[in-house]
């Protein structure tokens, strides 16, 4: 077993995952997906920049995430509704005639953080983008929800 199994093991059940699968069994499942990976990664032999390198692509592939800027060409575009179109690259960026001019957005340009640390997204997350154009999300600390 690696070192890298040992800890990430060591770290799931510190977070409260029972690997033995006496917990529900999305966490047990969860966890044994998780522990795959590692085990993926631990037998790829990484240097330090190669698994810096990798985790970061792999990251922001599994997320859908783009690895380079979006450049707003129409191949880059799917129509999802009557003159609604999400970006296939970015499906968090969106044009449609009726928002912002006809500009496209993202949905995810704004973030409110609450003082816990919560975070969600309303109508007010919407920012109108420019191409070329690399997603970015910007936190907005705001009070706790409910607090005068």
């Amino acid at each position: 077993m690696s070192n890298l199994r040992k800890h990430a093991e060591a770290e799931l059940k510190a977070a409260g995952y029972k690997l033995d699968g006496t917990d529900e069994p999305y966490n047990k499942a969860a966890a044994d997906s998780i522990l795959e990976l590692i085990d993926v990664f631990s037998g790829q032999g990484h240097s330090g920049f190669s698994a810096s390198y990798c985790l970061q692509t792999f990251t922001k592939l599994a997320a859908f995430e783009p690895l380079g800027p979006l450049t707003g060409a129409d191949d880059e575009w799917v129509e999802v509704g009557d003159g609604m179109f999400q970006n296939k690259r970015c499906s968090h960026v969106f044009k449609s005639a009726d928002r912002f001019n006809g500009q496209a957005y993202d949905l995810d340009g704004r973030i409110f953080r609450e003082p816990d640390g919560g975070c969600y997204s309303s109508s007010d997350s919407l920012v109108p983008i420019v191409f070329p154009y690399t997603p970015t999300r910007k936190y907005v600390d705001v009070p706790a929800r409910g607090a005068a």
